[in-house]
């Protein structure tokens, strides 16, 4: 039992380190530990909006290109675009941050 699970294990490894491997699509020509480094970040910053109660996070956009975190999309209010930059910016790995949020336009009212 214990074989087989380390087998699996192997095998989940073997199969991220090729995923990683194979970005030779990125535009931006980063190595490898740069991509999966900024992947990192662009994860952290993504768990942190979505723990902070004020920002929407599934509305965000988050991408992450050596160390600089681009925050896109739309938030209800004003508030929310300072807030998302604020809590982007404790997190470890952010070097800076763009945000280019907009507030979503509200036609009733």
């Amino acid at each position: 039992m214990m074989k087989t699970h380390r087998m699996a294990m192997a095998a989940v490894v073997a199969l991220l380190l090729t995923a990683f491997t194979a970005h030779a699509e990125d535009p931006a020509k980063r190595s490898t530990g740069a991509y999966v480094d900024d992947k990192v970040v662009s994860t952290k910053v993504k768990a942190a909006l979505l723990k902070d109660p004020e920002v929407k996070a599934l509305q965000v956009n988050v991408e992450t290109y050596n160390g600089v975190v681009q925050l896109s999309g739309f938030v209800d209010k004003p508030e929310q675009i300072s807030r998302a930059t604020e809590v982007t910016k404790g997190v470890e790995g952010v070097k800076s941050v763009k945000n280019d949020l907009i507030v979503r336009p509200n036609p009733g009212k």
